[in-house]
């Protein structure tokens, strides 16, 4: 009777079992819908797209080009340029393609950019995210299976970790994948698929050059990620592409270093930076203005804007802090800053939600207003704190500050450009140019000589050629 029962009990398991399967892969025929459209949404939204139409135009034709060799309908494809300084390019389900514009700095021709166009098309035509997803599910539903059907928790937890490790990024085969549906997609358009491998190796540069010169750990590309240049079956996959390149070259569809030549380099507004009287946090993506002649400054706690006078005059400062779950601005104060002395406090609504302005009790009399503000954005809390001397105009200074809280926002594409002011300059090299000497004459503050190699495909020996294009950054 009670073998009977255990059996019963492993029917019953498998049956709930084969139930999950049916719900978790009906579930991935949904994989990804609409996820790019909702990324490139909130991109719009939070001024993260490049704001130039040049490079818009560019890599939409250039898409557009390679997609004439390619399954599926282009008119479903995306692409658009961010302007992020991280070098990267990546793909969503359903075909939108973002290439970052600090991939496009690093390089050096039409070939290349349509290598990674053409990578990234192929993780859409090869299905990838979902079929990575179902490999995911997969693995969890094994494991599952297993773990009902005999009784053993402890398989499922050996399942699922080892499809963790085979899912960190797309994985070689399907790297690979991308590069041979990319290279046939480039040889079929007229380029060179050796720009596959000449990507590859800007990209392993970038490791080489965080390594050994600035002494960081490497950095993931989701991009090329998983074979190094030399990968045997990477050059089989180009040869074979090779085979295919028609009889004459291509016209080139855009002035490639003409585009370069002015394109925004790096973030300088990555971790928090002062121009004039606005702060501009590019990690954050957020920017605040301060009055007008108020010296405004950048600690590693706060932004602080003084008036003037100095603080005896008026200051205002500005600090991020942690939010936590379930508490409104007020109790914030109250349970999390652990204010008891606001004497008067009201609500004050921005960007369609409710903050809170409070006023301190003074507890100097050379400071006899004390304000203070819990601002809420996305995931951040943001705390305003006003202290106006004995001379100043205290409701005056309570409008000052509240009209300081209510530049609080987002950065625009406006902001992003009178954040970063370092720009590509595009130089015809002379037989004299080294990178040496250009170094004394870039923007680039740390390892100039060494980053403009990195930056001109020149890591870690090279120097310019005579009559070659050469990169500087102004």
């Amino acid at each position: 009777m009670l073998a009977l029962d255990c059996r019963n009990k492993k029917v019953y398991a498998v049956k709930r079992t084969l139930l999950l399967l049916t719900i978790l892969f009906t579930a991935t025929g949904a994989v990804g819908a609409g996820a790019g459209k909702k990324m490139y949404d909130e991109f719009v939204e939070n001024g993260q797209i490049y704001p130039h139409d040049g490079w818009q135009d560019y890599v939409t034709n250039l898409g557009h080009k390679l997609l004439q060799y390619a399954s599926g309908t282009p008119e479903k494809y995306k692409f658009t340029v961010l302007d992020n300084a991280q070098i990267n390019a990546f793909a969503t389900p359903d075909a939108f393609i973002f290439v970052n514009r600090g991939l496009l700095a690093f390089l050096s021709s039409e070939e290349q950019l349509a290598a990674v166009i053409g990578h990234e098309i192929g993780h859409v035509v090869g299905e990838h995210a979902r079929r990575r997803k179902v490999a995911n599910l997969l693995g969890k539903t094994a494991g599952i299976a297993a773990a009902l059907i005999t009784g053993r928790g402890e398989l499922y937890d050996v399942s699922n970790a080892a499809t963790t490790t085979l899912l960190s990024g797309y994985g070689r085969e399907m790297e690979l994948e991308a590069d041979r549906y990319g290279a046939e997609f480039l040889a079929r358009s007229g380029y060179n698929p050796l720009a596959m491998i000449e990507v590859v190796q800007v990209l392993k540069d970038q490791e080489l050059f965080s390594k050994q010169v600035a002494n960081q750990p490497s950095t993931y590309h989701g991009l090329f990620s998983s074979h190094p240049k030399n990968d045997k079956r990477l050059h089989e996959v180009v040869a074979y592409a090779q085979s295919q390149l028609p009889d004459l070259v291509t016209e080139q569809i855009g002035d490639f270093w003409s585009l370069i030549d002015g394109l925004a380099y790096g973030d300088e507004a990555a971790a928090g930076i002062v121009r004039g009287q606005t702060f501009y946090h590019g990690g954050l993506r957020i920017a605040v203005d301060f009055p007008e002649n108020w010296i405004v400054t950048n600690t590693p706690s706060q932004v602080l804007g003084k008036a003037p006078g100095g603080k005896k005059e008026a200051q205002i400062s500005v600090a991020r802090h942690e939010p936590v779950k379930r508490k409104s601005p007020e109790e914030y104060v109250v349970d999390v800053l652990k204010r008891d002395d606001v004497v008067d406090g009201s609500e004050l609504e921005l960007n369609g939600l409710k903050n809170y302005v409070g006023e301190l009790e003074a507890e100097d009399s050379e400071t006899p207003v004390e304000l203070i503000g819990v601002i809420y954005r996305g995931k951040h809390v943001f705390l305003f704190r006003g202290e106006a001397g004995p001379n100043i105009d205290a409701d005056a200074f309570r409008t000052v500050f509240i009209e300081t809280i209510k530049t609080l926002r987002g950065m625009t594409a406006a902001d992003v450009q009178m954040a970063n002011t370092r720009r590509v300059k595009v130089l015809v090299a002379d037989p004299h140019d080294t990178y040496a000497k250009l170094a004394q004459r870039t923007a680039i503050r740390r390892y100039p000589e060494e980053s403009l190699r990195l930056l001109n495909g020149g890591h870690p020996h090279g120097e310019p050629r005579a009559g070659d294009f050469v990169k500087i950054v102004e």
